[in-house]
């Protein structure tokens, strides 16, 4: 045998060895793409990544920023101050605002204490009315009974002198008697007149408490309007101070310090770490086999051994085309559907957006979970 022809079947059983070697690695390889998620009895896998709902933070009212609290990728708390903004504006009508509600309620408490000083002399105004007016009556009754006993003297005295008994004289002094006690008891009732109207004038007082606890009512209230539009122009300034509604991660930021914003512009976006989820997609001969509430597990790199647990949340009505950041393991298939990984419990954040994962769903009950494949 020739060096050549040795040559010859030595290359010969190269190329029937590399073929057949080929054969091995496209059948794996075939194989292996055959073995797809569909493929695995009672599990499909699906391939995507952490998403989390997008919180748009943004102030109740406009105002210059002032101050940026936290940059891209900050995790915060729930309540932690994020941003802070600035109005001139504001500022004064909140001033404005608490002198005018405390100057209202100086006036409220001055004319309460007044009220209460009113009360208390009318009590002491109508007692002395009253006892004026017992007085001035006792008085008159005196008068008239001295003028009574005076009329009897000069009516005796009178038959004393007819008699000779006594002298004119003595008739004199008995009607001088009788004429002062007649003007006793004309002054007698001119004070008790004047008792009587003082009485009138003690009782219309009550009236005048009620006429001016109306006012200071209406004192009061126009205290309470003025310390309520204090509070409120004290929120609109709070509302200058932006805090983070949950806690999460700053996924995005849109102003600098310096910019003037209105109210209802968004300042941050925060993403909730306790709502994350994966977001995958299936292809359409695959769709029919899964259902809302259907038990699943997202894998990811972080934490190879531990899986967490997690349900079917959301299934897309439409198909769509194969979006440009997914690879699928059946090129054929240009349809797929966007699934949703809800996890069951709160991961501690350990699952953070952007994170690519891989979930297993389970659409037959006695299915054992399996690793995803790479």
């Amino acid at each position: 045998m020739s060096v050549d022809a040795g040559s010859t079947k030595w290359r010969r059983f190269l190329v029937v060895s590399g073929v057949l070697l080929l054969a091995v690695v496209a059948g794996a390889v075939l194989w292996r793409l055959n073995t797809s998620a569909a493929d695995r009895v009672g599990l499909l896998q699906i391939n995507g990544r952490i998403e989390g709902d997008l919180i748009a933070v943004a102030p109740k009212a406009g105002g210059r920023v002032v101050e940026l609290l936290t940059r891209e990728g900050d995790e915060v708390k729930a309540g932690q101050v994020l941003v802070r903004l600035a109005d001139a504006g504001t500022d004064a009508r909140l001033a404005q605002a608490q002198s005018s509600a405390t100057a209202l309620d100086a006036q409220a408490a001055a004319q309460r204490g007044a009220l209460e000083l009113l009360r208390a002399e009318t009590e002491v105004q109508l007692a002395n009315a009253r006892a004026g007016v017992d007085a001035a009556t006792a008085d008159l009754r005196r008068a008239q009974a001295a003028q009574a006993q005076d009329v009897r003297d000069l009516e005796r005295v009178r038959s004393l002198a007819r008699q000779g008994f006594v002298g004119p004289q003595s008739v004199e002094r008995s009607e001088l008697s009788l004429h002062m006690a007649r003007e006793q008891e004309i002054a007698a009732r001119a004070a008790l007149s004047r008792a009587q109207q003082n009485l009138r004038d003690a009782e219309l007082r009550p009236q005048r408490i009620r006429a001016r606890t109306a006012e200071v009512q209406s004192a009061h209230a126009q205290a309470r309007a003025a310390a309520e539009r204090a509070q409120e122009a004290a929120s609109q300034v709070a509302d200058l101070t932006v805090s983070a509604p949950v806690t999460g991660r700053i996924s995005n930021r849109y102003v600098n310090v310096g910019e003037v914003v209105s109210s209802g512009t968004p300042l941050l976006g925060l993403t909730d770490l306790s709502r994350v989820y994966l977001k995958g997609y299936l292809p359409e001969p695959m769709i029919g086999r899964v259902r809302l509430g259907q038990a699943a597990q997202i894998w990811t790199d972080a934490y190879p051994d531990a899986p967490f647990d997690a349900t079917v949340g959301y299934i897309a009505s439409r198909a769509e085309f194969t979006p440009k950041e997914v690879q699928t393991r059946d090129e054929r298939t240009k349809l797929v559907y966007e699934v949703r990984l809800y996890p069951t419990a709160d991961s501690g954040g350990r699952l953070l957006p952007g994170q690519p994962a891989d979930g297993m769903i389970r659409h037959a009950d006695d299915a054992p979970w399996q690793r995803p494949q790479r």
